[in-house]
């Protein structure tokens, strides 16, 4: 059976399919993942077809899905995934005990903590991420599920409606859901691997048939203009997400292995190559790490989508947008000219579900608040905590730059062609920067990557803060003042 410590044969799943592991050379955790993923893709069409909800009703959509979804689990993670059953079945007890005005924070603490406790075993037990598809990552959507859910119930049963957001009334939920249902949002086979995270009511919609009419709702006097319906067959969205998917897979088995990120922080590399070698080989190879995470999360994007869930809504042209849970805009990514930008594009139901559960709702401080949220969400790799924290002061300063000096250069389409591209070249290598020590995860390649690079964003960023302080302390309008006189009271 061959060599059951060796890296290509760990997992904690299925052993099935350890023969394709050794024939494609690929490690068996990735291959039950993908094969996973692939089964899930084919179960959606059918799940769409035979299983649509006119031909069935919600409770068998629910409970079909939930149960494909633990099945998945446990072929992939084996006994770890009891960790993502206690957790669901833990949160659920929260979410119909717990006080509607604190339901939000007990799932919160509840949710967040389980998974730090889980990702420091993680971390002891796989060293530094040797299994790259192992069971923190669906808890990791979990949680995002389960504290999205358990704000917006917060909303629709615990607060007066003049009190939320137009985006928290919409997506507000007004009853508990039943443990079915429950379990269905959390474990559905459509998303229980890599995510996307979605609303709760989106889903439910989704289940009992509404999600298609009420995305549609509005939009019929725009349908292509002649009155003829759009084309609501999720097929061609499909077809062009997996084209994607196969230039990325393509992409990520050539440049990726040609440029490892670990090389930025090598001693020999550091000593030997010049700042600019340096420098051009850290975006090459960021630019490199990509395709991993655009073929996961177009390949996610392309099941729920053949499952008939994603549906966005129609433009003035009456074409049908299936991007509603989509995670990445792809072209905006690569063409980003501002660090907001690029964040905005990337891991999209991420930044939606930070927005919900920290950005809307901290009453100060919200960007920091924010980014050390997600460090926590993402793990307790020390790399994580210098990535979001680095991005404090970047995004801060980019925010500043931009507010302060990009108006001087919309003059002419020249102006502001060439004022792009620079802001592009800075975007990509901010991103790099920061992003580089996510990759390499410990203390000493990040601190080895950052000296070589001699801290140049941190003090950048820094000096662009206090410049842009003071300038606007300057330009600030006097205060008025008030002269007395023996015969009058004049403001100068």
């Amino acid at each position: 059976m061959g060599d059951q410590s060796s890296v290509s044969y760990r997992t904690t799943g299925s052993i099935f399919l350890h023969p394709v592991s050794d024939f494609v050379g690929i490690p068996l955790d990735q291959v039950n993942f993908l094969a996973c993923q692939v089964f899930a893709l084919v179960t959606a069409f059918w799940f769409r077809l035979y299983l649509s909800p006119q031909r069935m009703g919600p409770v068998v959509r629910h409970a079909i899905a939930t149960l494909l979804g633990i099945a998945f689990l446990i072929f992939c993670f084996g006994w770890y995934s009891v960790h993502i059953f206690i957790l669901v079945l833990t949160c659920y007890l929260i979410m119909i005990k717990a006080d509607l005005h604190n339901i939000h924070r007990y799932s919160l603490v509840m949710a967040m903590g389980y998974l730090t406790i889980c990702q420091v075993s993680r971390a002891i037990i796989f060293s530094y991420g040797i299994l790259s598809t192992d069971f923190s990552g669906p808890l990791m959507i979990l949680t995002q599920k389960i504290t999205t859910l358990a704000f917006q119930v917060h909303d629709g049963m615990g607060c007066k409606a003049d009190d939320l957001k137009a985006e928290q009334r919409r997506l507000a939920v007004h009853s508990r859901p039943s443990l079915l249902e429950y379990f269905s949002y959390h474990l559905n086979f459509l998303s229980v691997l890599v995510g996307p995270c979605s609303n709760y009511r989106d889903y439910v919609e989704f289940i009992e048939g509404r999600h298609i009419r009420n995305r549609l709702a509005g939009a019929t006097s725009r349908q292509n203009g002649m009155g003829t319906p759009p084309e609501l067959s999720p097929v061609g969205a499909v077809i062009h997400k997996l084209f994607i998917c196969g230039i990325c897979l393509l992409l990520f088995m050539t440049l990726t292995k040609a440029f490892p990120i670990s090389y930025n922080a090598e001693v020999a590399f550091i000593s030997q190559a010049s700042f600019l070698t340096r420098l051009t080989y850290a975006f090459f190879s960021i630019q490199a790490a990509r395709p991993k995470f655009y073929f996961a999360w177009t390949f996610a994007d392309a099941i729920n989508n053949a499952a008939g869930y994603g549906l966005k809504g129609v433009n003035e042209k009456g074409q049908v947008s299936w991007d509603l849970v989509s995670n990445l805009n792809i072209w905006k990514i690569e063409t980003a000219t501002s660090f907001k930008m690029f964040i905005d594009n990337w891991n999209i139901q991420t930044g939606v579900w930070l927005k919900c559960v920290c950005y809307d709702r901290a009453p100060r401080y919200r960007t920091p608040l924010t980014f050390v949220l997600s460090a926590l969400w993402h793990g307790v790799y020390p790399g994580y905590y210098f990535t979001f924290l680095t991005a404090i002061p970047i995004t801060l300063a980019a925010r500043a730059v931009r507010k302060n000096i990009r108006h001087y250069f919309l003059s002419s389409r020249a102006v502001k062609f060439g004022y792009d591209v620079l802001t592009w070249l800075a975007t990509q290598l901010a991103i790099c920067y920061t992003v580089m020590p996510f990759l390499l995860l410990a203390v000493d390649p990040t601190m080895r990557y950052y000296r070589s690079m001699y801290f140049h964003f941190h003090i950048i960023s820094v000096l662009a803060l206090i410049a842009l302080h003071i300038k606007s302390a300057s330009a600030r309008p006097q205060p008025y003042r008030v002269h007395h006189s023996n015969n009058n009271v004049q403001g100068k």
